[in-house]
């Protein structure tokens, strides 16, 4: 079994998620007593959120990457991001990984595709939801990709940062966030939500959500235990 390095604390709430799941993944496949081996990088969720508000993307890079290359300096044989917002610069920190990396959205490009979706409502951060980096890997798999109105970006986006990124839940805000998708189902015809970042497991589920949920923190987890194990879990 490969080391397993992840680059937490962006959020902390999706961390503790991606942790529990990698272990209880690994277990499923290998057996109840087997436990990968992991190294965390704890980062500030907020400090990446301000390099994307100011479009700094080499320093955002440029971060991450130093991360990655402690991870690797720990031993991890095999690296990933604990959140979708980073994504953004994924191209360019696999270029300067010295470990292979898995990618999120790209996990969850393939996990809409097994499920038969066709036109995704896409929820997450102000950059998730108005820049191209999750989008057009969909979009380029055949999948329709629709977005929010911008006076609903930003309610995402305040939400996100006030309130989940603290791990702080309310109806109200789930209440919301459910209204926004009734809308996009309505309106532009979206089948599936994909829950584009990690904190919004929160807040959603199939049992909250007025669409099925797409969750890139259990499609990404589930890659991260076949990158490690060998495994197709």
């Amino acid at each position: 079994m490969r080391k397993l390095g992840m680059i937490g604390g962006t959020g902390p709430e999706s961390t503790i998620a991606y942790y529990r799941a990698v272990i209880g993944g690994v277990q499923e496949v290998a057996g109840a007593e087997r436990l990968p081996e992991l190294v965390i990088e704890s980062l500030s969720v907020f400090r990446v959120l301000e390099l994307c508000a100011r479009r700094e993307y080499d320093e955002l890079t440029a971060y991450l990457a130093a991360a990655v290359v402690r991870l690797a300096g720990a031993g991890a044989q095999v690296g990933t991001l604990t959140a979708l917002t980073p994504h953004l610069v994924f191209d360019r920190l696999q270029a300067a990984s010295p470990i292979p990396l898995v990618s999120a959205v790209e996990a969850t490009r393939d996990a809409a595709l097994a499920r038969g979706a066709r036109r995704l409502a896409l929820l997450g951060t102000e950059p998730t939801m108005t820049q191209d980096f999750f989008a057009r890997p969909l979009r380029e798999a055949g999948l329709a990709v629709v977005t929010p109105a911008l006076d609903e970006i930003a309610y995402i986006q305040e939400k996100i940062v006030r309130e989940l990124e603290h791990g702080v839940v309310l109806d109200e805000t789930r209440d919301g966030f459910a209204a926004i998708i009734r809308r996009l189902r309505e309106d532009a015809g979206a089948e599936h939500v994909v829950l584009g970042c990690t904190e919004l497991p929160l807040l959603l589920d199939d049992t909250t959500s007025p669409l099925p949920c797409l969750d890139p923190v259990e499609a990404h987890t589930r890659a991260l235990v076949e990158a490690i194990t060998g495994s197709d879990g």
